[in-house]
């Protein structure tokens, strides 16, 4: 039977009615600084498993555990010296740490690994749901699997609309990509997601830091996923995406020669691109790395709106948050990358489901 959905302002009364719910076992979306989450008690195997039916989602991929105090650590996994020097730095904020779980978190949450993604996030009505509630709130991002990731309640409604109980609206969010995933539980930390802790910021915090190469390029048969965002498609919007990378007047021209009004196309460009692109259909990633990071999701629910059947992006450089961007951008693609001025070769396969 199908659930009525409410959507609410996180106001007094709202947060007590989220925070009843997920005591209950039900399931609430409630807005962050990166993405709008979908949250359930992260204790309650059952309640957990409702969130992959509400998404359709694959029970083998991992979530993360959202909390509001570093007390609730003690509970859920080991944290190591370095792990803890982070935490201090960038909670509350954009930043989940993979820590050896303990027995209290289910192996629904973890996907059957020996680790646990935390993150204390930074929105108000996140931590004031979380605090109300008394629970660590396991939560992916609030879409049907493999959609573009939610950065208002309105994507959330357009995908969750019968499917849960209540949707708390926060206001578009901050950042508008998940946060960085960090491994923290080998020798060197690994970020297994890029996002806007980037892998400077942990230098500077750690000394040392890796990326993963799985960050760019999909999972390989029978390899786990660690992280959420790795191993099923994410992120695409309903028409083809292509990203051509290149200099940037070879990337131009390439997409101008493919663009074809008739497939219902669009290009994703950087603000100083748009004029080159005259009359053609062009969204407006914005000037700088961080607005294309706020901007990528919403565009790419704009662009399903509009029924686009064909979009082509410009690449963009992988220096800071930008790394987040291209990751989010090529899993959209399914990784079809190709170089401008080389005669359109694919600069890696295309993933298949």
């Amino acid at each position: 039977m199908e659930t009525e959905t409410r959507v609410l302002p996180p106001t007094e009364e709202a947060l007590e009615l989220a925070a009843a719910l997920l005591r209950q076992g039900e399931l609430v979306a409630f807005p962050t600084e990166t993405v709008y989450g979908l949250g359930a008690n992260a204790l309650d195997p059952q309640a957990v498993l409702r969130i992959f039916a509400a998404k359709g989602r694959p029970a083998d991929n991992p979530l993360i555990v959202h909390i509001w105090d570093k007390a609730q650590l003690a509970d859920l996994c080991e944290v190591s010296a370095d792990a803890e020097k982070l935490m201090d730095a960038c909670w509350p904020g954009p930043l989940t740490i993979l820590c050896p779980k303990k027995a209290l978190v289910p192996d629904e949450v973890t996907a059957g690994l020996p680790s646990v993604g935390i993150r204390m996030p930074s929105h108000p009505a996140a931590r004031a749901m979380l605090r109300r509630c008394g629970l660590p709130v396991a939560a992916p991002s609030a879409n049907l699997s493999t959609r573009p990731s939610p950065t208002t309640a309105a994507h959330v409604l357009e995908d969750m609309n019968g499917r849960i109980p209540l949707i708390l609206d926060g206001g578009p969010c901050e950042v508008g990509l998940e946060s960085t995933v960090l491994d923290m539980t080998g020798d060197m930390p690994v970020v297994l997601r890029p996002g806007a802790v980037t892998p400077e910021m942990i230098r500077d915090i750690v000394g040392s830091v890796r990326v993963a190469d799985s960050v760019m390029r999909p999972l390989r048969e029978g390899e786990a996923a660690p992280s959420p965002g790795m191993k099923h498609k994410h992120y695409a919007p309903r028409g083809h995406l292509t990203i051509l990378k290149g200099k940037r007047e070879d990337v131009i021209r390439e997409i101008i020669r493919r663009y074809d009004a008739s497939e219902n196309a669009v290009i994703l460009a950087s603000t100083g691109n748009v004029p080159a692109y005259g009359g053609r259909r062009v969204m407006d990633m914005g000037p700088d790395l961080s607005a294309a990071a706020h901007n990528l999701f919403s565009l790419l629910r704009r662009a399903d709106g509009l029924g686009i059947a064909r979009l082509y992006a410009e690449a963009v450089s992988d220096g800071g948050v930008g790394l987040a961007v291209m990751n989010r951008m090529a899993r959209a693609a399914g990784f079809d990358i190709e170089e401008a001025g080389t005669e359109g070769l694919p600069s890696c396969p295309p993933q298949t489901e």
